[in-house]
């Protein structure tokens, strides 16, 4: 086996053992946790006796001995049984102890990995079936030592795996991991204008990833600040929701670096709801955090940080319960490090779909997230990547970047870089992913970005250009008044009218009394408008008149709610009617008119209106008691960033001739190849 592919599809090979005692979505229980326990014991291998020795001569001198066994077997983690799969698979009949004895004697930080597979369960089901001493001799066969596979092979290998699991349950596999060439991207644009800062001598880097799946966007980061200076200290932190992820991640880590420290800052849980790294800072944050998937389960804990203003995560909103990606870019930024006299401070690139770009009317979650983010010129840059890229979607995704210490050049402004169109085919399609980007397109994208110039691929726009106020637009209600037959109806079903024959009295006696004397009032009330019948009304003013002087014959003084629900039963829409007018003599609004119009926020509203919207509907007027609730002036404050729009090419349709000419020549080949049929 010379490649990663062959070395996943070798052990993919292990469901051909199991198939027909596991179902398809639980082949990972079997696959993973073995493909972790043999590149660990490959590695413990070497140092085997030296970790037994040590145990057994110092186990009855020293309560702990970690230190001392850690150094033995040359990693942070170690086993001190007396088993490995050779001896394991020696002992046939007893494997199935063995192998819990064997997992028993590792430190606790490895047995913590391991449980996370929910490890015990898989063996007892495989024994149960006799097909455990089968699976263990399978991987038996293969050699994951860090020597034969590297640690960015078995990156590869295990995202090749999860892959497959995914699409055999239909399982969104972009939850677990991405593109390697997207996380290139991703790190070369965060990096890029930090390049000689990171040479320098003694530097600390802190790298996070607060979905971090299988690990790939740390350790790719770390691989490169440590490309730019070996002697760079790279620390990187994570979390991950999902169990088996996380434990695949870990267990990864600890074979990268002999402290273990690294693996040690992979936490598991829900960064929304449990974070794990709170009052930590990053110098860079990558992630591609789960889109279009709600965050229900997190939505008490959610929503009780964003009461708390931003004091919490969420202070700038919550976006839409089935899509909870925005919550996750907020996270990051919660842990971007203070930038002071030229010093400090974060980058971060995260990967979301198309809905976090113009999702929500103004004043809506997203909205004010993302009015949050341009306020604060934390937006730097967007790129827009080929579709067909994922390997569970073909759909178009984005990586933002963010800081807070962008460049004199950058301040105020945002780039967006349209890069869909670069790339190249694949040669053998995995999943939805039919399409790469190419170590040279990475340059290429980069330059884009490095170089801040406005081209075919390239615009760049002040902040405000994306913001707006949405402004509420109403027109005068017309009404007339007919108290005929089928308007007096519709009286009866307003529940101002109903409630004239309701009691709450717990007196039965007074109760039927007061239901009694409320029916004689709703016929007086209905005899009153049949009365007005032969007259039809188009001015509210006369009408209601009229009304309170038949009412006031009988002294019957109506209350506000019944003289409303009056004229919701008997006026009707009228455009030739008059203007219906409250007791200041201001207009009321028809809300079937209601429009609203979205200003850009360099323009005045009133200007605006009296421009575009008065020459075409010269009754209207701005509602001025429709207002921002941050700053309280007309009209509600919007944000939205429409890509695709900025870089739409119109492409006029094809001259008539030219279609008719191919629709011609299409006949005569049709009718050439129906002679050939009949001759």
């Amino acid at each position: 086996m010379t490649n990663f592919r062959e070395r996943a599809n070798f052990i993919w090979d292990v469901a051909n053992l199991i198939r027909d005692s596991f179902k398809r979505g639980k082949y990972q229980d079997v696959i993973l946790p073995f493909t972790v326990l043999r590149r660990v014991d490959s590695v413990l291998q070497p140092n085997k006796e030296e970790v037994l020795t040590t145990y057994n001569k110092y186990k009855e001198k020293l309560e702990d001995m970690d230190d001392l066994l850690r150094q033995s077997s040359g990693y942070a983690f170690y086993n001190t049984s007396k088993y490995d799969f050779e001896r394991l698979l020696a002992d046939h009949e007893h494997i199935a102890d063995n192998l819990r004895r064997y997992i028993n004697g590792f430190s606790d930080n490895m047995r913590e990995v391991l449980y996370n597979f929910d490890f015990d369960n898989t063996i007892r089901k495989l024994d149960d079936q006799g097909l455990l001493y089968q699976v263990m001799q399978r991987f038996n066969e293969i050699d994951l030592h860090p020597d034969t596979v590297s640690n960015m092979e078995m990156g590869y290998i295990f995202e090749e795996l999860i892959r497959k699991f995914n699409e055999a349950t239909n399982e969104n596999p972009g939850e677990h991991f991405t593109p390697r060439e997207v996380i290139n991207l991703m790190a070369n644009i965060v990096l890029e204008p930090d390049l000689e800062e990171l040479k320098k001598e003694g530097i600390i880097v802190k790298v996070y990833d607060p979905a971090c799946g299988t690990g790939g966007m740390l350790s790719i980061t770390k691989d490169k600040i440590q490309e730019i200076n070996p002697d760079a200290d790279v620390r990187v932190f994570g979390q991950e929701l999902n169990p088996e992820t996380y434990a695949v991640s870990k267990s990864d880590f600890f074979l990268k670096t002999q402290d273990g420290k690294d693996a040690e800052n992979i936490l598991q849980g829900s960064t929304l709801s449990d974070p794990k790294h709170s009052g930590e800072t990053f110098n860079y944050m990558l992630a591609n955090p789960p889109y279009g998937k709600d965050w229900k389960r997190d939505k008490k804990t959610v929503q009780d940080e964003a009461d708390r203003g931003y004091a919490g995560r969420f202070g700038a909103g919550t976006p839409r319960k089935n899509d909870g990606q925005l919550l996750f870019t907020q996270d990051m930024l919660s842990h971007k490090a203070p930038f002071e006299d030229g010093k400090g401070g974060s980058r971060i690139a995260v990967v979301h779909n198309g809905s976090p770009l113009f999702t929500g009317d103004a004043g809506s979650g997203e909205s004010e997230i993302r009015r949050w983010m341009l306020e604060n010129d934390w937006l730097e840059a967007i790129v827009a990547l080929p579709e067909q890229l994922f390997y569970n979607t073909g759909i178009a995704t984005y990586v933002w970047i963010l800081t807070n210490k962008k460049s004199p050049e950058r301040k105020g402004k945002v780039q967006l870089i349209d890069a869909s169109d670069i790339w190249e085919p694949m040669r053998k399609s995995l999943g939805d992913k039919r399409r790469r980007i190419s170590d040279e397109q990475l340059k290429q994208i980069t330059r884009l970005y490095s170089d801040f110039e406005e081209g075919d691929k390239v615009k760049i726009f002040e902040n405000e250009e994306f913001g707006y106020r949405k402004v509420r637009i109403e027109q005068p209600l017309r009404l007339n008044y007919h108290a005929i037959p089928e308007r007096i109806e519709r009286l009866k079903e307003e529940r101002v009218y109903q409630n004239f024959a309701k009691s709450r009295k717990k007196d039965k006696e007074e109760k039927q009394k007061e239901i009694e004397e409320g029916k004689k009032e709703q016929q007086f009330i209905l005899d009153v408008l049949h009365s007005m019948s032969d007259e039809k009304f188009t001015n509210s003013r006369n009408f209601f008149m009229r009304l309170k002087e038949r009412f006031a014959e009988h002294d019957y003084k109506p209350k506000k709610s019944l003289r409303n629900a009056i004229e919701r039963a008997i006026g009707e829409k009228d455009e030739e009617a008059d203007i219906v007018r409250d007791k200041k003599g201001n207009p009321e609004s028809d809300t079937d008119l209601r429009d609203y119009e979205n200003v850009p926020l360099d323009e005045d509203v009133f200007e605006y209106f009296e421009r575009e919207v008065k020459p075409h509907v010269p009754e209207a007027w701005i509602d001025e008691d429709y207002t921002d609730e941050k700053d309280g002036e007309v009209g509600r404050v919007g944000y939205e960033i429409p890509f695709t729009r900025h870089f739409y090419e119109y492409e006029p349709p094809r001259p008539l001739d030219e279609i008719e000419g191919e629709i011609k020549m299409l006949e005569e080949q049709i009718q050439d190849l129906m002679k050939e049929v009949i001759d």
